[in-house]
C-alpha cells in the first residue's frame, strides 16, 4: 500500500474515533439534562398535587382552580395518590411497571424518578397527620423525547458525512504532503548513468527534511559521478597509455637482442627498456592512486592534523626530489588558536594532494619562487599556491582536471597529466574544492579550500 493511501485510512481511522466519541459525549449528556427541565414541572405537579389532596386548607379549592387555569395539562397526565406505610411501600398501578429502585428513593424520603421511552415518572412519600401517603405523576414529553431522537439522527448522519469529509481532507493532505517526495522520485529516475551531472533543486524543496533528503542524494550523487568518472577514465586512458611504453620496451628488447653484446647500441636500448620501465611503474602507480582516490564508499582512516606542521612537510618533500626548487611559506596570517587550523583528514592522501599541486608549480615555473599561502577563516582552510611559470591557455583551463591531460605549452616538461586529477579526488573526499586563476606566460594560482568540521 502507497504511504498516501495509509496516510489517509490512518487520518479517516483516528478521525471516526474522535468523532464518535465526541458524539457519544453529546448524546450522553443532552440524554442526561434533555428531560431535565420536564421533571422539574413533574416535580412541582408532585408538590401541588399532595398540597391539594392530602392537607387539609382552606385554600385548597383555590389552588385546585388555579392549577385547571394556569397550569398546563401535559399529555397523558395522571395523578397517583394512595396510603402507605414508611416500611412497606405498596406498589402503584400505573401504564408501566416501576422498577425497585423508585420505591426505595420513595421509601427515603426522596424525589423518585424514572422513564420508559416517552413515558415518565415523578413521585415522592408525603406524611400527613402520621399517616404515609405516595404520590405519582405520569406524563408524556412529545417534544423533548422527539428532540433528542432527531438529535441521534443528525449525530448519525453528522458521523458518517464526516467520515467522508475526513476521508477526503485526508487524501489532499497526504498528497500535499508528499508532492515534494514525488518530486524527488521523478527527478531521481531521470538521472542515469549517462546524466550524473545532473542534481536536485535543494531550494524548491524549502529548509525541511526534504531539502535534507534532496541534499543527501546530491551528495550520493556527487559521490556516485566521481566513482564513474574515475572507473571510466581509467578503463578508457590505462589502455593507452601502458600501451605506448610496452610498445617501446618491447621494441628495444629486439634491438638489444639483435645488437652485439656490450656494443653502444646495445647499452642505449638497456637504458631505454629501464627508463620506459621506470615511466611504466609511475603511469601504474598513479593510476592505482586515482583509483583507489574515488568515492568508492570506502571509510578512509583519519587522524587530526595541522596544516601548518603539513606544509612544512609537503616543502621538505618537494625539496628533496626537486633540490633547486624555491617553496616560500606564508603563514601570516593565521589565528592564535590551534583548533583553526587543525582539520580532521587522511593525512598522507592529504599530503599526497597538495604535493603534487606544489610539486608542479615549481616544476612549470623553472623553479622560480612558489609562494605557499595559508589562511583560516569561518571554519574554512584555504591552501593559496602561487607559481610564476608558464601559465595554463585558456581554452586548456576545462580540461586540466582530466587524467592524462596535458596542456599544449607543456611539450618541454616531463609528466602524465595524472598529478591534478589525483588531487582533485582527494580533496573531494575530504569534502573540499580546488579553484584556478592562471595568465599564459605569467603563473598560475590554485587554490584549495578545506572545511574543518
Amino acid at each position: 500500500m502507497h504511504i498516501a493511501k495509509k496516510i489517509t485510512l490512518l487520518f479517516a481511522i483516528l478521525s471516526a474515533v474522535i468523532i464518535s466519541l465526541l458524539s457519544g459525549f453529546v448524546w450522553y449528556f443532552s440524554n442526561e439534562f434533555a428531560f431535565e427541565d420536564f421533571y422539574k414541572r413533574l416535580e412541582a405537579r408532585v408538590n401541588i398535587a399532595a398540597q391539594i389532596k392530602l392537607v387539609e386548607d382552606e385554600n385548597n379549592e383555590a389552588y385546585s382552580k388555579m392549577r385547571r387555569q394556569y397550569l398546563e395539562h401535559l399529555p397523558s397526565e395522571k395523578e397517583y395518590v394512595l396510603k402507605a406505610d414508611t416500611n412497606t411501600h405498596p406498589t402503584v398501578d400505573t401504564d408501566d411497571v416501576l422498577p425497585k429502585i423508585f420505591y426505595d428513593r420513595i421509601k427515603d424520603g426522596k424525589m423518585a424518578r424514572y422513564r420508559k421511552e416517552n413515558h415518565f415518572y415523578a413521585g415522592k412519600y408525603f406524611e400527613i397527620n402520621k399517616q404515609g401517603y405516595i404520590v405519582i405523576i405520569a406524563a408524556n414529553d412529545p417534544f423533548g423525547f422527539r428532540e433528542l431522537k432527531d438529535l441521534q439522527k443528525i449525530l448519525i448522519a453528522g458521523f458518517f458525512l464526516s467520515i467522508i469529509l475526513s476521508f477526503i481532507v485526508g487524501w489532499k493532505f497526504s498528497h500535499y504532503t508528499l508532492e515534494p517526495l514525488r518530486n524527488i522520485i521523478k527527478s531521481m529516475k531521470k538521472i542515469k548513468a549517462e546524466n550524473l551531472h545532473l542534481r536536485l533543486d535543494v531550494k524548491s524543496y524549502g529548509g525541511d527534511e526534504m531539502s535534507e533528503l534532496a541534499q543527501t542524494f546530491n551528495n550520493m550523487l556527487n559521490r556516485l559521478e566521481t566513482a564513474f568518472e574515475t572507473q571510466n577514465n581509467f578503463i578508457s586512458n590505462a589502455s593507452h597509455e601502458l600501451r605506448t611504453p610496452l610498445t617501446i620496451i618491447s621494441g628495444e628488447v629486439e634491438l638489444a637482442m639483435a645488437a652485439e653484446m656490450g656494443s653502444k647500441e646495445h647499452i642505449q636500448a638497456l637504458g631505454k627498456i629501464k627508463s620506459e620501465a621506470d615511466r611504466l611503474e609511475h603511469i601504474l602507480t598513479s593510476l592505482l592512486g586515482l583509483a583507489q582516490s574515488g568515492f568508492n564508499g570506502k571509510v578512509q582512516p583519519r587522524e587530526e592534523v595541522r596544516m601548518d606542521e603539513l606544509l612544512w612537510e609537503i616543502k621538505d618533500a618537494v625539496s628533496q626530489v626537486h633540490p633547486e626548487s624555491k617553496i616560500e611559506l606564508d603563514l601570516n596570517k593565521l589565528p592564535e588558536d590551534e583548533a583553526a587550523v587543525t582539520l580532521k583528514a587522511n593525512k598522507n592522501l592529504l599530503k599526497l594532494a597538495i604535493t603534487n599541486i606544489v610539486s608542479n608549480a615549481c616544476k612549470y615555473s623553472d623553479f622560480k619562487p612558489v609562494s605557499v599561502k595559508l589562511e583560516s577563516n569561518n571554519n574554512l582552510l584555504s591552501i593559496a599556491v602561487v607559481d610564476q611559470g608558464i601559465g595554463i591557455p585558456q581554452d586548456d583551463i576545462q580540461h586540466i582536471f582530466e587524467p592524462f591531460f596535458r596542456a599544449s605549452n607543456t611539450n618541454n616538461f616531463k609528466g602524465y597529466g595524472i598529478g591534478l586529477p589525483l588531487s582533485l579526488n582527494i580533496i573531494r573526499l575530504h569534502r573540499g574544492s580546488i579553484g584556478i586563476k592562471t595568465q599564459e606566460g605569467l603563473g598560475t594560482e590554485i587554490k584549495v579550500m578545506l572545511p574543518i568540521n
